[in-house]
């Protein structure tokens, strides 16, 4: 609740922590009102790597660094306070959970030495309030609730194109993209919005999943895929055990000195015939997360009604979350669910 200190308005928050896989503590600090902005959250969405903490499915060593933490790393909020200059209270934000720690204009943000990432070893935002520099917010007044809880996870896709366009030769007539999940969902309307001229190829194993891609211009289950099939460049959109099974697939059916992005995330090392990519003079990229002006532009494609409307299918709403108990509940009903998972933060 807020009190008086010395003069000052202070608040007394609350941080929803992860202490060990399946356990919620709440940790408690004073928030003190002067040169940051301070954000309500609103709406979250969970990622898989949330997911991955929270069943305890990394190594025990990386959960003793990183544990106690509060998770997600996908949020929008309002805000309730804000120096002057910068913001205006009840405006609508996203917030940025990579932050760098030095300037370097030769290396995106999100790859530079000394940068972390909230909800990987710090606090994400499981808070009651969020207190954050202004230069990681970013307004979205124009984009619903539900549709800017994603827009960290628009913005890794965004990131992806960025760094496509400026590494890969100019013949674009064939985009192939692996997986039929969300993040392959997420990459396929950034690349239509971005590449319009291109023809997009989605590859996934889930007849189910591959129905929501009606926007796209081919779609083929992984086990049926032709011999004939090509494509100029490709996204790998799988992680995990599926990220070697895609990669062969890509350097089987992609062209002389294509471009393939590495999205998926994998735990374990993944084998690649390095022979066959040394052969055809392929280019690999790897892309993680995404930085200040990934979300600029995530929030423009998402101004657009035609985008919102195509990203509404993918979301499942889960009941608001007034407590502890519903922190739990979320996590295990995103267990079942095939794509996103968003949720109102009610605490």
């Amino acid at each position: 609740m807020p009190r008086l200190w010395w003069g000052r308005l202070q608040v007394i928050n609350q941080i929803y922590q992860l202490s060990s896989p399946h356990t919620i503590s709440i940790k408690y600090e004073d928030l003190s009102f002067r040169s940051r902005v301070i954000v309500k959250p609103e709406y979250m969405a969970v990622c898989h790597a949330d997911q991955r903490y929270y069943q305890g499915q990394r190594d025990a060593k990386v959960l003793a660094r990183k544990l106690p933490m509060a998770l997600i790393h996908e949020c929008c909020g309002r805000v309730v306070y804000a120096p002057e200059g910068t913001f205006s209270v009840g405006q609508r934000v996203v917030m940025i959970p990579n932050v760098p720690t030095q300037d370097d204009d030769r290396i995106y943000e999100n790859y530079r030495k000394g940068s972390y990432f909230l909800s990987s070893g710090h606090d994400g935002f499981m808070r009651e309030l969020v207190e954050i520099d202004a230069e990681r917010v970013v307004a979205c007044d124009a984009v619903e609730p539900q549709i800017a809880a994603i827009t960290e996870f628009v913005s890794v896709s965004v990131h992806a194109a960025r760094r496509f366009d400026r590494a890969a030769h100019e013949v674009r007539d064939r985009i192939g993209i692996w997986g039929d999940g969300s993040l392959a969902y997420v990459t396929a309307n950034v690349l239509r919005a971005q590449f319009p001229e291109a023809k997009l190829i989605v590859v996934g194993r889930q007849p189910r999943k591959l129905a929501q891609f009606s926007f796209v211009h081919e779609t083929y289950l992984s086990d049926n895929l032709p011999d004939t099939m090509e494509v100029d460049h490709a996204f790998e959109c799988c992680g995990g055990e599926g990220s070697y099974y895609a990669i062969e697939d890509v350097i089987k059916h992609i062209n002389p000195q294509g471009t393939l992005m590495l999205m998926g995330v994998s735990e374990n090392n993944v084998p690649i015939n390095t022979r066959m990519v040394r052969e055809k003079g392929m280019t690999l990229v790897g892309c993680s997360r995404s930085g200040r002006e990934d979300f600029e532009d995530a929030i423009r494609l998402l101004e657009n009604r035609g985008i919102q409307r195509r990203l509404k299918p993918i979301l499942y709403e889960d009941a608001p979350v007034q407590t502890i108990a519903d922190i739990h509940r979320v996590f295990e009903s995103d267990r079942s669910t095939p794509f996103k998972t968003v949720f109102k933060w009610e605490i």
